[in-house]
């Protein structure tokens, strides 16, 4: 098993001692993810950029994991390889944003 895997069963464990798997639709995932960013979005409202770079790091790690946990079921929900989707993704994005033309430049892909 990868470590993303013992990760997952971990997150099941949890989910599953609860009963909260009749809870976790695709869209109140998705939901839940959304909302997870909001929060932490919220802790970078209103700050400079060095307040931001400067950020409460146990908050900041609780709000990262909320969005990881609930992508991870999200995932797992529909039989995703958080690995091959991550990978393929990597992929993609290689084609859409070449060295040559994206290096240190913000501009979308169909901007190059």
């Amino acid at each position: 098993m990868t470590e993303i895997s013992n990760l997952i069963g971990e997150i099941l464990k949890f989910r599953d001692a609860r009963l909260w798997e009749r809870f976790h639709t695709s869209k109140d995932l998705a939901a839940a993810i959304s909302i997870e960013a909001a929060e932490l979005n919220e802790l970078f409202l209103w700050k400079t950029v060095e307040e931001c770079e400067n950020a409460d790091l146990k908050r900041l790690s609780e709000e990262i994991a909320d969005i990881l946990i609930f992508t991870f079921l999200l995932a797992n929900k529909h039989n995703l390889s958080i690995k091959k989707i991550i990978v393929d993704k990597l992929r993609l994005n290689d084609l859409k944003y070449p060295i040559e033309k994206s290096r240190g430049s913000m501009k979308k892909y169909n901007e190059l």
